[in-house]
């Protein structure tokens, strides 16, 4: 229930906000990179969650890690850059200093680290040996598998591994970011008469982390050991002569945050090019090692990385649990995973073939993944098909290597359409896929563009021309999402399909702004950045302002992936205090403190984390009965709103507008599964269902309804 603001006795009339009240305080912003990681230590509970099937467990502790890896290698690398240059502030509204979030940083990752293997070890592992599936540590080799893994290193590992002994002539190796190393301790003269004992063993990342023991020599179906147990049993192997007095596995992350000034750059391609293979090289921000790590060595792997005592993790286990997630392909027990769907299709495209022709009849709303992303890869193919076809205009962000709408791209180029395609080569690890589509594109004839300098293209565009009699018409396709069709089983989405005439002049007048010169115009429906986006959600949240202090009805629902803009934060605080019910389903960083008292106590926060990435952006407004409701491509971010292209297009047809109302936000809020409730200290509660209340998932709830199955 919404909690009225403070009244005028005398008047009636709503009293003004309290003075004391200063909205630009830091204490009212949490800070960013702490609530990302607050982020992982939710997808980590999914993995301790035994409602969870035990494979798709390991999946989340996986994930979980792939996470921390890409925090290290660009939030925190990007705090040591501060810090390194003497900046005292990261300019951030929780007005932290770079080198206390660092502190911050480091004990809160340190504790969630050990939780990770804490889980892994007692509860993930146990239960996988109990369903039969086993990780066999050295320590319970029997003499035949002892006998099974030394020939596998001879043949299989050996061959591939070069050590590198440290003496004045060979120096610590350049070791790749987030590769698997052995630093190896020796004793005794070599052939040469050296005495060097350190040397370091690079693991080449085409080997298997992880490796399938036959029944015959295991004894079960699903038995494996990891190659760093492999590799440690034998290292002796290739010291010939010499003492082995200890091996230790570790790795290190890097600083992976490409850099290019794309004002002095003729090509941006080329310069990407050439910076990505640095990606692998940059500055260390964090060492890993096995628990049983002496100080000596962790000591001397410290200084030759350039790193303090806080960027140390020991941990008890492979040093990279990405790997693991092998296991999921390995073994085949489809009872310890996630049930089977099949995606469905809305009736209109299961009655009528021809794509143009259902869009001629109206609009329609997909919902991925629970509905199929194959009807935008149909489009695209029709498209490329028809010789009514034109041109065809498409935004790619990230996309399947092997994608069918890439093959339908060159499709049409080399059926003599036009075919115009801006790719983003500054999709942060996506660069090299990227470079590579816009590679091939290029030789198949495509216009490829690659965006608007200091400006990341971001918005996920289609468009389609089509001549019909005398007049061309154009076809649409928006979405929240990428054009990936891989993601698309795995992410929420919505994709939006529209032959609309004023939406498709919109849409028109971006691709001109994007691929031309001149000045912005004025769009009729949609709304995008840097221009029109920011400015309007202000006003939209200011006009349930005045609605509310003016006794009207006024509501706001929002779901993003993230929450950390300023101006907006501040705005929705101000609909609080005016007694705005707001609703905030923000799946990642949300640096918003709900309910401070007189600040924030009409705000709430969840975040849901289920099965599929909650990735669809929505935003919802009570507009004085209007219920507007748009889709878009930007979280409320500075970098979203302000640096990027993005767009945010309305969802006007009645029905089509309650179903997202419904599926983004009325399910959600009843959720007691799936959903997360930040408080106002930062930290996230559970919202678990009371005893013999109804399960309420929305995951699940819109896998019944509309999936095939």
């Amino acid at each position: 229930m919404r909690k009225q603001p403070p009244h005028d006795e005398a008047t009636g009339e709503p009293a003004a906000p309290v003075a004391s009240l200063d909205l630009d305080d830091p204490s009212l912003f949490i800070n960013r990179e702490l609530s990302q990681l607050e982020f992982n230590a939710r997808v980590l509970e999914q993995a301790r969650d035994p409602t969870v099937p035990l494979l798709e467990r390991l999946r989340f502790l996986t994930i979980c890690g792939t996470n921390l890896d890409e925090f290290f290698e660009v939030r925190v690398s990007g705090l040591k850059q501060q810090v390194a240059f003497g900046i005292s502030s990261t300019g951030k509204p929780d007005g932290m200093a770079p080198d206390d979030v660092l502190a911050a940083l480091s004990d809160r990752a340190h504790r969630l680290v050990d939780e990770q293997y804490r889980v892994l070890n007692e509860e993930i592992l146990p239960a996988l040996e109990d369903e039969g599936v086993r990780l066999f540590g050295r320590a319970s080799w029997s003499a035949k598998l002892e006998k099974w893994v030394k020939r596998f290193f001879k043949a299989q590992v050996q061959p591939v591994l070069t050590p590198i002994g440290l003496d004045p002539a060979h120096p610590f190796p350049r070791v790749l970011n987030k590769a698997l190393n052995f630093v190896v301790s020796l004793s005794g003269p070599d052939a040469f008469g050296r005495s060097a004992d350190i040397a370091v063993v690079q693991v080449p990342r085409s080997l298997p982390r992880v490796i399938r023991l036959p029944a015959s020599v295991a004894g079960g179906r699903n038995d494996f050991v990891t190659l760093s147990s492999v590799i440690h049993a034998h290292l002796a192997e290739i010291f010939p002569g010499m003492e082995v007095t200890g091996c230790h596995q570790f790795r290190i992350t890097r600083n992976s945050d490409l850099w290019v000034d794309e004002e002095e750059v003729e090509n941006l391609l080329i310069a990407l090019k050439g910076e990505l293979p640095s990606r692998n090289y940059g500055a260390a921000v964090r060492l890993e090692v096995g628990r049983d790590c002496p100080d000596k060595i962790i000591e001397f792997l410290l200084r030759s990385m350039d790193l303090g005592i806080d960027d140390l993790y020991r941990v008890d286990g492979p040093v990279n649990l990405h790997r693991l997630v092998s296991l999921l392909d390995e073994v085949a027990r489809p009872d310890l995973k996630y049930d089977a769907f099949a995606p469905s299709l809305p009736r209109r495209l299961t009655k009528e073939r021809d794509l143009f022709e259902v869009l001629r009849g109206g609009d329609v709303l997909l919902h991925h993944p629970y509905q199929s992303f194959l009807p935008v890869v149909e489009l695209l193919r029709q498209a490329a098909e028809d010789p009514a076809v034109l041109a065809i205009k498409q935004t790619l962000y990230r996309t399947d290597t092997d994608s069918a709408i890439i093959e339908h791209l060159i499709d049409a180029a080399r059926r003599g359409k036009e075919v115009t395609v801006l790719v983003e080569l500054r999709a942060r690890f996506d660069e090299a896929r990227n470079i590579g589509l816009a590679t091939q594109l290029e030789e198949a004839g495509v216009n490829v563009l690659y965006g608007i300098v200091g400006f990341k293209a971001h918005a996920k565009l289609l468009m389609i021309v089509r001549r019909e009699g005398r007049r061309l018409r154009r076809y649409v396709h928006m979405g929240t999402g990428n054009y990936h069709t891989t993601t698309a089983r795995a992410y929420t989405d919505f994709g939006f399909l529209t032959a609309d005439r004023e939406i498709a002049e919109d849409v028109d007048r971006v691709w001109t702004l994007l691929t031309g010169l001149g000045k912005v115009r004025k769009l009729k429906h949609l709304l995008h950045s840097p221009f029109t986006l920011h400015k309007t959600l202000l006003r939209l949240i200011q006009d349930e302002i005045t609605a509310a202090q003016a006794g009207r009805p006024a509501r706001i629902l929002v779901k993003l992936n993230a929450l950390s803009e300023k101006r907006i934060i501040q705005a929705l605080y101000r609909a609080s205090q005016a007694g705005v019910e707001v609703d905030l389903i923000v799946r990642g960083i949300c640096c918003l403190r709900p309910g401070v008292a007189g600040v924030s106590e009409n705000i709430r926060v969840r975040s849901v984390i289920g099965r599929f990435l909650e990735h669809a952006r929505v935003y919802h407004f009570h507009a004085g009965g209007a219920e507007l409701t748009f889709c878009g491509s930007a979280d409320w971010m500075s970098r979203n709103l302000l640096r990027r292209v993005e767009t945010c297009f309305p969802i006007t047809e009645p029905r089509l507008a309650a179903r997202v109302k419904r599926e983004s936000f009325d399910l959600a809020l009843e959720d007691n599964c799936q959903s997360w409730l930040l408080t106002s200290d930062g930290s996230y509660e559970c919202a678990r269902s009371r005893a013999g209340a109804r399960r309420r998932s929305v995951q699940e709830t819109l896998l019944d309804e509309l999936s095939g199955d």
